[in-house]
């Protein structure tokens, strides 16, 4: 007969769901990978948020150009 499961301790339960929040799974050739999230703010992904807040100047100082709109 197998062994019963053990509970987890506080601090594993806190570095499980650490683990959890930072890495997702997805498939790659058929097998599954652990992968980091991609950093999210307010809802958006990093790059879209730089693209919707950041001023030319932030862009040309950052090396954007291809992001810098020419009419604004």
């Amino acid at each position: 007969m197998a062994k019963p499961n053990r509970k987890l301790t506080t601090a594993e339960k806190t570095a499980k769901k650490r683990r959890n929040e930072q890495y997702m799974v997805v498939f790659l050739n058929g097998k599954q990978k652990k992968v980091r999230r991609p950093l999210i703010i307010d809802g958006l992904p990093e790059e879209e948020f730089v693209l919707r807040n950041a001023d030319p100047i932030w862009l040309h100082q950052n090396g954007m150009w291809e992001s810098i709109d020419s009419g604004a």
